[in-house]
């Protein structure tokens, strides 16, 4: 949380952080800023034990005093002047600039730098500040970062916006499947209201419509693939294909606030009429899968843990998984869930692979996804539900309460 800041850079011997860019996708700058909108000329300085300091154009000065922050206007830096002194180059403006920032705000020390900007524009940029500041160090952190840290675990008010964002993704997820059921079926093909096949290109237009109408935003897309697609994770479907009886759908829906906040993370799957005994089994052992892993999360937990129980579920099951048989691209073949906020996977991995200082902590908020994949049989099979780890007693509390009904009638 924000409030662990102070504390996880005394621990890390950080001085200060600075962050660049706007807030649009951009988890850092959107996460100090509360969530001002403030654009991609934005600088932002947290020094230890000192209040964090925004420096914005004037146009956006509004914007930025609604992220609470001290607001420095970057006019007060005079950027024409430093773009003609430069020659009009802007990366080396830029340089001038935050030497100029650095020290009238006296910043020294360990610095750890976050935003989002081109490779190559940011290493020039770090290699001139590093010759004109010698005082600072830039301190290239591992995974997760001290900010990374802070937003694993998430307060009352970030908890509440992703409910209310969970909300209205059941929605979509609802409509979507009234949309699928009211349709007439011809040789196991549903069909329009023009007499055509419909397609998976009229469900995603539909869908993408519902987002928009309810004031979300879909910058990763989505998933909604069926038979043969939905047999690969993360295909997201063939625009062409159309929508058939008796094939499964995974449809994977992962939407954010406007202006990119909070994300959520959600996916059922579905037969439309009937589905085959085979899909039915293995349909049926996801869902205890992930019963069991819903059951089995609590805070101090190590996340591997997680992970292993799932492997070893399924193996019994004798579905292969990647710990069984590596390189299969058929059974278990992904990790079992990941934290969600204002990137759409964040800390913690609930994966084999995490470390033994990977443990679930009070206030996390994950998603759960187990799932079978069988591509030489023609289907695939995910179930996802979001979860918030209690901090009063530590269990899973799930976000967003929907059916997992296999069958959808039409």
């Amino acid at each position: 949380m924000k409030t662990d800041l102070e504390y996880l850079m005394a621990e890390g011997n950080i001085d200060a952080l600075l962050v660049s860019g706007g807030t649009l996708y951009n988890p850092s700058m959107h996460y100090l800023t509360h969530g001002a909108q403030v654009g991609e000329a934005t600088l932002l300085i947290k020094k230890r034990g000192a209040e964090t300091v925004l420096i914005a154009i004037d146009m956006e000065r509004e914007e930025a005093e609604k992220s609470g922050l001290t607001v420095i206007d970057r006019a007060d830096y005079s950027w024409p002047q430093l773009i003609k002194e430069q020659g009009g180059d802007y990366l080396m403006a830029s340089v001038s600039m935050i030497v100029a920032i650095f020290r009238d705000l006296q910043v020294s020390g360990n610095i750890a730098v976050y935003g989002r900007a081109e490779h190559a524009h940011t290493l020039r940029l770090f290699e001139e500040l590093k010759a004109r500041l010698p005082e600072v160090h830039f301190v290239a952190e591992s995974a997760p970062s001290i900010l990374e840290q802070a937003q694993q675990t998430k307060d009352e008010h970030e908890v509440a916006r992703i409910r209310r964002l969970a909300s209205a993704s059941l929605e979509v997820i609802s409509c979507t499947r009234e949309f699928l059921a009211s349709h007439s079926v011809e040789d196991e093909t549903l069909i329009t209201a023009r007499g055509t096949p419909l397609t998976v290109r009229d469900v995603k237009g539909e869908i993408r419509r519902w987002t928009f109408e309810r004031n979300m935003e879909l910058p990763h897309g989505f998933i909604f693939s069926i038979g043969g697609d939905s047999a690969v994770p993360h295909s997201r479907g063939e625009d062409e294909s159309p929508v058939v009886l008796g094939r499964t759908i995974v449809f994977d829906y992962f939407p954010c606030e406007t202006g990119g906040g909070y994300f959520y993370d959600f996916t059922r799957t579905w037969c439309l009429g009937h589905a085959p005994p085979e899909v039915e089994r293995a349909y049926e052992d996801v869902c205890s899968a992930l019963e069991l892993a819903m059951s089995s999360l609590r805070a101090g937990k190590l996340c591997a843990d997680s992970q292993r129980e799932v492997n070893d579920f399924f193996e019994a099951r004798d579905h292969p998984t990647l710990r069984s048989s590596p390189g299969t691209r058929e059974g278990y073949l992904h990790s079992l869930g990941h934290g969600v906020g204002l990137s759409l996977h964040e800390h913690p991995k609930l994966s084999e692979a995490s470390g033994e200082q990977d443990k679930l902590q009070p206030c996390t908020v994950l998603t759960i996804e187990p799932g079978l994949y069988y591509p030489d049989q023609g289907y695939g099979i995910r179930i996802e539900d979001m979860c918030w780890i209690d901090q009063k007693n530590g269990k899973a509390e799930t976000i967003g309460e929907f059916d997992r009904d296999l069958i959808v009638s039409v």
